[in-house]
């Protein structure tokens, strides 16, 4: 990606961190939020967008709307109940809940309002049943020092978490009610300017803050960062959604910047041609014309009864294929629209002849739509009942290019791209709460959120250092770990050596990862009996690896199923001893050869045998203690 000056464009990022709560219950009822495997209760609603108080339409509830989704979800009585199904009013606010947010809004100083009022926040996506999100204002202003630098605090916000997406084609869009209302907080910082890697600091230092507490909710998908990103002449702030990782993080800032710089030139483009916009004359249907057109894309929506309809856009030559930076381009910013209405995607002339689509039917469009030499066009193809709406949709993105950048909500991909969400929603979207009264807020909850303010995180590695006897670097790693608390546990309640521990947590764990296995397979009793097996001496050492990654593949579901597959059940040391002494006659020239030398050789043949039956530790001590007696002999 070519490299990009942030203080010549100004770049301001103002980041929103939202933290699952760990206090074993929902925010509005008593569900346990457990992820369940199996939903016995299967149910599915439509949601419609309705006016606020004020007499309006959410501009975001309107687009989601327009995807006209059946909502499908999925239950669990041991995760959800009625209160989530919308079939019951929402019990009484978690007081644990309501205290860990008090002690974070002490620690960054914020100022916490005597009374608390629960607001409803239009979300039509599916995400909520109600059609709406509880959250509620807690606190403002305040301030989080990073490398010496105060960092302001806009809000700090409890609220219930969205439902899970599983599934999302065609018309219908899929969830399960599992963490749907795990209470969250949000707290939203002050944008500032600076790099990528500043703003990873930042979203890092609040992350350890948070954990501090021991009562954030560890692993992915329970901290998510919602990222503002804005350029000094763009004007306009995006907001980027769904970023889970910090080196995600730092790629989405990276490539925001870059994009609404992108938009800013290409809009700059357009301001020098004659472009003066796009009419309901300008747009033709062409279904019958491309009848014989090779395109698989375009047979396939004939097969389907779609329309196909082009859109002429006048002294627009090249401006859809127009790339400042590599990846950025007109034509691609509207085939991520049209894709948020399930529609496959556009095809525009100046990407043409392609994708099946050759000169013939180019021809045939140009003579339908009367084109000229600086004219551009756009074919799409969709259902009657979407097809005008994304048209205006398309026509409305084409006209905001000639002004820069739009102010819109985009997705984060794992690569650290963005893509179209919706519009930006707008102040019309949130109303009062009519079934959750005020929350008072009394003095002895302020003094007692005060004085369980948490230890600072220098202080929080000083005592994993003291207690564990860990050094520097593995405290960092097991602290900012989704298993911190699978460590103490299993430090508490075995004799293994915490070091092992972490080292096992952190890096074998991660090192499977990277070989493309996944670590939510393991679960934390598995990982928990795995090493309660080790201290009975059940298992070697050796045989944590080859056990985890037999779960992880996906080859055992257990782990009796993974001594099992792996072969690791410990030996006796009379059975060790025996089949090494068996190695050291098999291959008595290795030793006759290289002498002392030998024990390399020969440990890497019956570690091959015995991997994971047997210490490393006390297989090289009887193999020194065989060699030596050959060499008497």
């Amino acid at each position: 990606m070519t490299e990009i000056s942030y203080s010549d464009i100004g770049v301001k990022v103002g980041l929103e961190i939202h933290q699952q709560l760990a206090t074993n219950k929902k925010l509005f009822c008593n569900c346990t939020p457990v992820e369940s495997d199996e939903y016995p209760i299967k149910f599915q609603r439509r949601l419609r967008a309705v006016k606020s108080e004020l007499g309006k339409y959410d501009p975001a509830a309107l687009f989601e709307k327009s995807k006209s989704k059946t909502i499908m979800y999925y239950a669990n009585p041991k995760s959800s109940c009625l209160v989530e199904q919308d079939e019951e009013p929402p019990h009484q606010l978690d007081e644990d809940a309501k205290k860990v947010v008090l002690i974070i809004a002490s620690a960054l100083d914020s100022k916490i309002f005597s009374e608390i009022y629960p607001m409803r926040k239009t979300v039509i996506d599916g995400s909520n049943t109600t059609g709406f999100q509880r959250t509620m204002l807690v606190s403002q202003g305040g301030r989080l020092v990073v490398n010496n630098e105060e960092i302001g605090v806009q809000s700090i916000c409890l609220e219930e978490d969205a439902a899970k997406l599983i599934g999302d084609k065609g018309d219908i869009r899929e969830f399960s009610l599992d963490r749907l209302g795990v209470p969250l907080i949000e707290i939203a910082l002050e944008p500032v300017e600076g790099e990528p890697k500043k703003i990873r600091e930042i979203a890092l230092s609040l992350g350890r803050l948070l954990r501090s507490t021991k009562k954030a909710t560890r692993g992915i998908g329970s901290i998510r960062q919602d990222v503002n990103v804005s350029i000094r002449e763009g004007g306009a702030v995006v907001e980027v959604k769904g970023v889970q990782q910090l080196d995600q993080l730092e790629k989405v800032v990276e490539f925001e910047a870059k994009r609404q710089d992108g938009l800013l030139k290409i809009s700059k483009k357009i301001q020098e041609k004659k472009f003066e916009g796009v009419s309901n004359e300008d747009i033709f249907e062409i279904t019958e014309k491309l009848n014989q057109c090779d395109s698989k894309i375009i047979q396939k929506a004939i097969k389907e009864n779609s329309i196909i309809k082009a859109i002429k856009v006048k002294n627009f030559k090249g401006m859809f294929g127009f790339s400042p930076y590599e990846g950025i381009r007109l034509g691609k910013e509207i085939g991520q629209l049209v894709k948020y209405y399930g529609i496959g995607g556009v095809f525009h002339s100046d990407e043409l002849p392609n994708y099946g689509i050759e000169e013939k039917e180019i021809s045939i469009v140009n003579d339908a739509l009367n084109i000229s030499d600086n004219d551009a066009f756009l074919i799409i193809a969709a259902p009657s009942n979407k097809i005008d709406f994304i048209i205006q949709s398309i026509i409305s993105r084409i006209e905001n290019a000639k002004h820069g950048i739009p102010a819109e909500t985009r997705l984060a991909t794992q690569n650290g791209e963005t893509v179209f969400l919706r519009p930006r929603p707008g102040a019309s979207r949130m109303y009062p709460e009519t079934d959750v009264p005020p929350i008072i807020i009394s003095e002895l909850e302020l003094n007692q959120a005060k004085e369980n303010i948490p230890k600072s995180y220098e202080d929080s590695l000083l005592e994993i250092e003291k207690n564990y006897g860990l050094n520097r670097q593995l405290s960092e790693q097991i602290f900012d770990s989704k298993y911190y608390d699978l460590f103490e546990k299993i430090s508490k309640q075995t004799n293994v050596n915490p070091t092992f521990i972490a080292s096992q947590l952190c890096s074998t764990i991660t090192n499977l990862e990277r070989k493309n296995l996944d670590s939510d397979r393991l679960k934390s009793e598995d990982i928990l009996k795995s090493f309660e097996f080790l201290q009975e001496n059940k298992i070697a050492k050796e045989s944590i690896e080859l056990i985890f990654e037999s779960i992880m593949s996906g080859k055992s579901k257990s782990i009796s199923e993974a001594i099992e597959e792996s072969s690791v059940k410990s030996i006796s040391d009379e059975e060790l001893e025996e089949k090494i002494l068996k190695i050291i006659n098999d291959n008595s020239s290795i030793i006759q050869n290289q002498r002392d030398r030998a024990i390399g050789p020969l440990m890497g043949i019956v570690m091959k045998e015995l991997r994971g039956k047997a210490s490393g530790e006390k297989i090289n001590n009887l193999l020194a203690k065989h060699i030596e007696l050959k060499l008497k002999e």
